[in-house]
């Protein structure tokens, strides 16, 4: 789960920066005179008051020294005062960037968890620097912040629902082809010399059906419901496209070959309503050569 979180930090970082920047210039004095420790931190520990899931906040001094105690939710931890922070990212690349900037992703030390810095530079009226202001927050709730998904909304969540209501119907009857298949199967060896070419040709269209809605719902389930569709490879989506399309294009070849058969030998008359299901089948297996032609272009742009 972390390297998928830190994945989506990634198409997020943006977002995610431009909320902290935006935080910071409301409420943090910058490029006035007489900034001091103290009006920095009273507008610090109200930033950490509106995001309830913050983890800290703290101020440095223009070496990295941190000058007062890193506050909490609950509590503060004053044996921060004077620790040297001059060497964490938080720290350099807002020097480096004289802007705000976010960290990437590492281990708290405070609660061991994945977390996100955001950091500011604070300077005086003649551009020097004096303080950098940080916040840590949690990386699931800075994606929260700068990506909301469909884990978080209530729209979402009636949609997490639906589909996993679909998914389990689908499943079922993907369950239910494959017993009734393997039915005709079990039957096939207790009554071998009974067997019929159509029997064969319906028992490997319910098994071919079943795997082709088995593929269609684990792409739903994993995509929608457990909310991994946006971490699932674009290569392993059309794979599975394929593999769905394939499928109904076997069991449709079958049938219109069983159809040839009987019609063949019963009903000629009647050969016509075959030959355009085979027709059907052609139209399919170029739409997919088409359709898998412009993916693989575009995943060489």
């Amino acid at each position: 789960m972390q390297a998928r979180d830190m994945e989506d930090f990634s198409k997020a970082r943006v977002k995610a920066r431009a909320y902290f920047c935006y935080l910071f210039s409301q409420n943090i004095p910058n490029k006035l005179p007489s900034v001091s420790v103290e009006s920095i931190t009273g507008r610090l520990q109200k930033i950490k008051g509106d995001l309830k899931e913050c983890e800290g906040v703290y101020v440095l001094n223009e070496k990295g020294i941190q000058v007062t105690p890193t506050y909490l939710n609950e509590g503060q931890l004053d044996i921060d005062i004077g620790q040297n922070r001059s060497t964490r990212a938080y720290y350099y690349r807002a020097m480096k960037e004289k802007r705000c900037t976010i960290t990437d992703p590492y281990p708290s030390l405070i609660t061991k968890e994945l977390t996100v810095t955001a950091s500011q530079p604070i300077f005086d009226e003649n551009e020097n620097l004096l303080y950098v202001v940080c916040i840590d927050m949690p990386l699931n709730e800075v994606l929260k912040i700068s990506n909301p998904t469909a884990m978080t909304s209530a729209f979402g969540k009636i949609s997490r629902f639906s589909y996993a209501a679909f998914s389990i119907a689908l499943g079922l009857i993907s369950l239910f082809l494959f017993i009734r298949s393997m039915e005709a199967f079990t039957g096939f060896i207790f009554h071998f010399y009974e067997i019929t070419i159509n029997d064969i040709f319906q028992s490997t269209i319910l098994l071919t059906l079943s795997l082709a809605i088995f593929d269609l719902v684990k792409t739903l389930f994993t995509e929608e419901v457990l909310g991994s569709g946006d971490h699932q490879d674009t290569y392993d989506t059309h794979k599975t496209m394929v593999r769905f399309i394939g499928s109904i294009i076997i069991a449709l070849a079958i049938e219109s070959l069983m159809l040839v058969f009987k019609f063949a030998m019963t009903e000629p008359d009647k050969l016509l309503y075959a030959m355009y299901i085979i027709g059907g089948v052609f139209l399919l297996i170029t739409g997919l050569a088409i359709y898998i032609k412009l993916v693989g272009q575009k995943g060489k742009l």
